[in-house]
């Protein structure tokens, strides 16, 4: 599989490379690094040829876009496509002094110590992406993704009625539709991680993608039943975030692995155990079922896993050139460990 081979996005002139860059783990989410390893990483996948690089504002509370852009803006504009995310507004803690007791800092524990609060209005959108512009220190980005409207952020039925009528009514949406009018964007999405809310995008706006973390992987291809089909109908691409399903996939089935951002429950470990037996007997990583297999479904662009050292980079770019034979996808899907139907990649392809 060639992981540098770019894609268009929808009906945009956005492209992206199979392999992107999520720059979700140079926010720092449960270790502290050095500047010089998230550019060494960043580095390693740009010299290979990766051409997406995706971070947010959210990721170690504006890190990683301070850490992305300071090693993209060394390098020519046309030779990269570049994501951010809108929908959080940063601004300085009330009470700087007590900001390591803030859920912000629980979440990134290397993050810096900026307050947020959501905002999907006009004012709000406005903000998030001049504000990313200048901590990136660049003048422009490929795309823009709506970023956690979900039950999960905004907490309730209610919150969520609420973020959606920013939105629409608030006239969030209707600005990133300006952005794109005027060239400054070419492309807009939206972060997904939890089934029912593409159908709900869908529903009022006009997506050109979305990012989509969790429900299709190697673990779980539930998004086969309704968003799948549904952004096939529609026109609209997937990008594929936790491709690694948040840590297991890459770690394999050890203790304390990952799973959902969670510590994986023990049905979870039992199944990528066996996933793993199947990939030694055919002489393939898991790792490289992991990247590979969402690529097979039309709909997917792209996947973009978050290396945090030039180790993980290299392992990423590796697994993506494995030969993966067919018979481990039918040993999969016999043994009820990926479903029947999911689209799986051709060998050599």
């Amino acid at each position: 599989m060639n992981p540098l081979e770019r894609n268009p996005v929808g009906r945009t002139t956005f492209e992206v490379t199979a392999l992107g860059f999520g720059g979700g783990t140079l926010g720092d989410p449960y270790e502290i690094t050095e500047d010089s390893q998230a550019d060494a990483t960043l580095k390693i996948a740009y010299d290979a040829g990766v051409g997406y690089f995706d971070t947010a504002p959210w990721y170690g509370n504006t890190k990683s876009e301070h850490r992305v852009g300071r090693f993209l803006r060394r390098c020519p504009r046309d030779s990269f496509a570049l994501g951010t995310k809108v929908g959080r507004i940063y601004f300085r803690p009330e009470d700087p002094n007590g900001f390591a007791t803030s859920p912000w800092a629980a979440r990134w524990r290397g993050g810096l110590s900026f307050d947020l609060r959501f905002d999907y209005t006009v004012e709000g959108i406005t903000r998030s992406y001049e504000d990313s512009l200048q901590r990136m220190g660049l003048n422009s980005v490929d795309a823009l993704t709506i970023h956690d409207l979900d039950f999960k952020h905004q907490k309730t039925e209610a919150g969520v009625n609420e973020a959606f009528r920013q939105l629409d009514a608030g006239g969030g949406f209707a600005a990133l539709q300006a952005l794109k009018s005027r060239g400054e964007i070419r492309a807009i999405g939206a972060g997904v991680n939890h089934l029912g809310m593409i159908p709900r995008f869908l529903t009022d706006f006009d997506m050109d993608y979305f990012l989509l973390a969790m429900p299709y992987t190697l673990l779980d291809q539930s998004a086969l039943d309704e968003e799948l089909p549904l952004c096939e109908r529609r026109g609209v691409d997937v990008i594929i975030g936790a491709v690694f399903a948040s840590g297991i996939l890459a770690t394999g089935a050890r203790p304390g692995s990952l799973y959902g951002y969670q510590p994986a429950e023990a049905a979870i470990v039992d199944k990528v155990g066996r996933m793993e037996a199947i990939c030694r007997r055919h002489g393939v990583s898991l790792a490289a079922a992991a990247l590979q297999f969402p690529l097979a479904h039309p709909g997917v662009v792209s996947v973009i896993p978050g290396p945090g050292s030039p180790e993980q980079m290299r392992q990423n770019l590796a697994a993506m050139n494995e030969t993966i034979p067919e018979d481990l996808w039918a040993e999969l899907k016999q043994e009820s460990l990926l479903r029947g139907d999911a689209p799986t990649p051709h060998s050599g392809s």
